[in-house]
């Protein structure tokens, strides 16, 4: 049975996605191609496709299923006949909009096993002389089965120099690689888009199959690795052990993971051993340094406990990368202003990713936050276009000011300019929108003082989800 793959966007990155069923699928006997549409060109892939008894498309994030469905009208005139699959994180969350676009099976949480089970019933039906009758997917919609995991097939794909790499100064940089050490989150965060799949559930990658995978990986020229676990303090145990076999094997190799602030405050004794093996830096979801929207999101930290891991940091010297949905319903122009000011006070300009400045509150589909009787109130009809619930902020400012935030943002990169510098134009709008209300806390000067510093190490991809 002839497989084709197809990744749009997963932030950057070499596709996990893919590498994985890849080799599951070919172990089941099918001749499978990988696309990487991040890297590779459709029109090169033609002929895979329009031979292709399976097309199945990777929709780990929402960006990622925006451009899925822009293609499969274009997918579907090369190969008229081929079973369509969507599978990862949004495809169940999106399941009505991915069947109209004619999707014929849809897998979400552990789809590999799902993906086998699909190639075999079409198999059989292929070599079956009776007319079969098949509900309309008998793979369930959502597996939380525990797999054990095989070590993900990456012949199929372009180098890893051909995607984002690590930044470590001016002119200085690493190839980087990509893993997952586990999936899901125990955590039921409101506004994440895993907890409508994984409902608090997380499943490990087991331990040799991670290192065989990032051993694979170093010796293609690797020379960092992102953990792309949801938290990689869900299971802290696990993911410390593999990160000292790690660092024993390959003890030149960094690394960054992500872990929530609830979990780095919870587990602190094992930030030194992060740090002695190689994590250059943790990325945390902050979202928020008001309490009242951090209690609506259901983070379980505090803006306090938000500073408190900033010192903890700079005690242990590791480095936090912060992220931030940093426009929603209940932001304020002077809110905004106060967490500007905030990252200045605790010296983490340089730390800040220039996007975080402009992300927008996204309500997917099952979202949690749709609980809450006032994100009901605030929300239009679901738009299929964007695969969210629109919603309008109260004050037309604040809505303005994420526009122009996003505007400078792209401008100060398209001129390669610092962090610190794209920082002074978001300083600077924010400022000019509460020009008339401004009181002695927020000074324009205080900023203009503040050193350039040197660049802290980060991934050169810009966008973030």
């Amino acid at each position: 049975m002839n497989v084709v793959l197809i990744s749009t966007y997963e932030l950057g990155r070499q596709p996990f996605s893919i590498a994985s069923p890849a080799v599951w699928l070919r172990q089941a006997g099918c001749e499978v191609t990988c696309l990487d549409l991040a890297v590779q060109r459709l029109s090169d892939y033609k002929h895979a496709l329009a031979t292709a008894d399976l097309i199945a498309f990777s929709l780990p994030m929402h960006t990622a299923t925006r451009l899925a469905a822009g293609l499969v009208g274009k997918i579907k005139d090369i190969s008229p006949v081929a079973h369509i699959c969507f599978y990862g994180l949004y495809a169940p969350v999106n399941e009505s909009y991915l069947r109209k676009l004619g999707g014929d099976t849809i897998l979400g949480g552990e789809f590999e096993e799902g993906l086998v089970s699909l190639v075999k019933r079409l198999a059989n039906r292929a070599t079956s002389e009776e007319l079969i009758t098949e509900p309309a997917q008998p793979e369930p919609l959502i597996s939380l089965g525990r797999q054990k995991f095989l070590v993900p097939d990456r012949s199929g794909l372009p180098q890893p120099e051909s995607y984002a790499h690590l930044q470590l100064a001016p002119g200085r940089f690493k190839t980087v690689g990509y893993t997952e050490a586990s999936r899901g989150c125990k955590h039921l965060c409101r506004h994440c888009p895993i907890v409508p799949v994984y409902n608090g559930a997380f499943r490990v990658v087991q331990r040799d199959v991670v290192l065989e995978d990032i051993r694979r990986q170093v010796a293609q020229g690797t020379q960092h690795i992102t953990f792309g676990d949801p938290d990689f303090f869900n299971g802290p145990t696990h993911g410390v052990a593999i990160v000292t076999v790690l660092h024993e094997a390959f003890p030149e190799l960094t690394y960054d993971v992500t872990i929530k602030v609830e979990h780095l405050l919870k587990h602190k004794e094992h930030l030194a051993t992060l740090r002695d093996t190689g994590c250059l830096f943790v990325t945390s979801a902050i979202e928020s340094i008001d309490d009242r929207v951090l209690e609506m999101y259901d983070k379980h930290h505090t803006r306090e406990d938000f500073i408190k891991c900033v010192h903890l940091f700079r005690e242990v010297g590791l480095q936090m990368n912060p992220t931030f949905v940093i426009f929603s319903p209940w932001t304020s122009l002077k809110s905004y202003l106060d967490l500007l000011h905030l990252l200045v006070d605790l010296d983490l300009v340089d730390s800040v990713a220039p996007i975080q400045y402009a992300i927008r509150l996204l309500i997917p589909a099952s979202s949690r936050l749709l609980e809450l009787e006032e994100v009901q109130t605030l929300v239009g009809k679901f738009d299929e276009k964007t695969l969210a619930y629109p919603w309008v902020h109260s004050d037309p400012a604040v809505d303005r000011l994420q526009q122009d935030a996003l505007r400078e943002i792209k401008h100060g990169q398209s001129l390669r300019e610092t962090r610190p510098q794209i920082f002074r134009r978001i300083w600077k709008i924010a400022h000019e929108a509460y020009v008339h209300s401004l009181n002695e806390h927020f000074k324009i000067a205080s900023l203009d003082q503040a050193p350039e510093r040197a660049s802290v190490p980060f991934l050169t991809e810009p966008w973030y989800c």
